[in-house]
C-alpha cells in the first residue's frame, strides 16, 4: 500500500526503542522528555499513524487539547481502518474539550458510533455510570448520566475533598478502570480527565437526626423536588483501598439499601461508612447541593413536617 507515494513498512527498531522510551518517561510524568523523544519518533516515521496517534495521547495527558487535535487529525488522515480505531475515540475527546461539536461528530461516527446529524454539542443518552474524579489524588467513584461518549454529568453528591460539585460536566477517558456491578449488570468506571462545566450549586454538610430511614428519605426527596439533591453520606459513602476501587467491585451487598454506593477511594483499608443494616442510626452525615438561599429554608420544612423525629444542627458549606 502506498500512501503519498510512500510505501507503508513496519516501524524501524530505532523508532520502537524511541516509543517504547518516551511511554517510560510518560509513566513517571516526565511529559517534556518522554515529547521531545515522541516528535523524534514522528520524524523517523512521519507516515505511520501510530506516530501521530502517540503524540496525540501525550498532548491528551498534558491537557493540550489544540496540539492533541492536530496531532489526532494526523494520525487519523494516515490510518488503515476506520471502525472502532482509537485513533477517532481520542479524536473525539480533544475535540469535545475544544467545543469542536463538527469534529466531534465525524470522530465519533468514524469510530462506529450512531450520533444524530446536528449542530451544537453531542447530546446522546448512554444512560448512569460511575466516573473517577480526581484520579491523580484523592480519587472518589461516584455516579453520574452519560451525556456524550466523552462527558458525564455528576449525580452524586461528591465529597468535598474531590473538589467536584453535584451537577458538574466532567470530560472522561475513554478506557475503563475499573467495574462497579449493580443488580447483576456491570458498569465501567471511566477516569476524569477534566472539568468540564463547573456548577453554581454549593456542596454543604449537615449532621441529621433522622428517627426512621423514612424520616431521611423524606429530606432527599423534598430536595430532590426543588430541583437539587441531598445525600445520606453515612448510607452512600464506603473507603476502599486504591487496588479495590480499581477492580470489579459489586456493590449488591445487601448493605446499600438507599443507594449506589459512592467510593472514597483513599489508599488505606477497607472501610465502610455504610450502616450494617442491623439498626438504624439516627444521626446521620448528610452532603445537601442547594443555593444558600435556599438549603436552610429546605431543612427547616423537612424538620417542621415531623419536629418529633427529625432535627439538623452544624450546616457548613464545604465546597
Amino acid at each position: 500500500m502506498r500512501i503519498f507515494n510512500r510505501a507503508r513498512h513496519r516501524p524501524s527498531a530505532t523508532w520502537r526503542r524511541t516509543t517504547d522510551r518516551a511511554f517510560t518517561l510518560i509513566g513517571d510524568g516526565r511529559y517534556e522528555d518522554a515529547g521531545a523523544l515522541l516528535v523524534m519518533a514522528a520524524d523517523l516515521e512521519p507516515w505511520l499513524s501510530d506516530s501521530w496517534y502517540n503524540l496525540a495521547l501525550l498532548h491528551k495527558f498534558k491537557r493540550d487539547w489544540e496540539q492533541a487535535r492536530a496531532a489526532g487529525l494526523r494520525a487519523v488522515a494516515l490510518l488503515d481502518r476506520h471502525p472502532g480505531a482509537p485513533d477517532w475515540w481520542n479524536l473525539g475527546i480533544a475535540a469535545t474539550a475544544l467545543q469542536d461539536w463538527p469534529l466531534a461528530r465525524r470522530a465519533w461516527q468514524a469510530y462506529g458510533l450512531k450520533v444524530p446529524v446536528g449542530e451544537g454539542p453531542v447530546a446522546l443518552d448512554f444512560g448512569t455510570t460511575p466516573v473517577r474524579l480526581s484520579p491523580a489524588g484523592e480519587s472518589e467513584v461516584v455516579w453520574g448520566r452519560r451525556i456524550d461518549p466523552a462527558r458525564v454529568e455528576v449525580l452524586s453528591i461528591p465529597l468535598p475533598s474531590s473538589g467536584r460539585r453535584w451537577g458538574e460536566v466532567v470530560l472522561h477517558d475513554g478506557a475503563p478502570h475499573g467495574e462497579r456491578v449493580a443488580d447483576g449488570v456491570p458498569y465501567p468506571v471511566f477516569d476524569e480527565i477534566e472539568l468540564w462545566a463547573p456548577s453554581p450549586v454549593p456542596t454543604y454538610v449537615v449532621l441529621l437526626q433522622a428517627a426512621e430511614e423514612r424520616d431521611r428519605d423524606a429530606l432527599e426527596r423534598l430536595v430532590s423536588e426543588a430541583g437539587y439533591a441531598a445525600e445520606d453520606w453515612t448510607s452512600s459513602v464506603r473507603l476502599l483501598c486504591r487496588t479495590c476501587s480499581e477492580s470489579r467491585m459489586d456493590i449488591d451487598d445487601g448493605l446499600t439499601g438507599h443507594h449506589d454506593p459512592h467510593d472514597d477511594g483513599h489508599l488505606g483499608g477497607h472501610l465502610s461508612h455504610r450502616s450494617l443494616g442491623a439498626s438504624w442510626v439516627p444521626e446521620r452525615e448528610c452532603g445537601l447541593a442547594a443555593p444558600p438561599k435556599l438549603v436552610g429554608a429546605l431543612l427547616d420544612r423537612w424538620v417542621a413536617a415531623r419536629p418529633e423525629a427529625r432535627g439538623y444542627r452544624d450546616l457548613e458549606e464545604v465546597c
